[in-house]
């Protein structure tokens, strides 16, 4: 059986989706206008909304559902 390739993240993800947001947002500024370059623009969306969503989640206020 195959074991499981583990190894401890040195960055939080909000760190992670930050450094990922940032370099794809550079990465479309170079581009002319156009479909990779939109593409680039969704994915850093997605990673600045994925942080916010972290950090909902951690939020101290945060209460369980009912």
């Amino acid at each position: 059986m195959l074991k499981r390739r583990r190894f401890k993240q040195t960055k939080t993800l909000s760190q992670r989706l930050a450094d990922e947001a940032a370099q794809l947002r550079e990465e479309a500024r170079v581009l002319a206008p156009g479909r990779r370059r939109e593409l680039l623009l969704r994915r850093a969306r997605q990673d600045e909304l994925a942080m916010q969503i972290d950090a909902w989640l951690h939020s101290p206020g945060l209460r369980a559902p009912t």
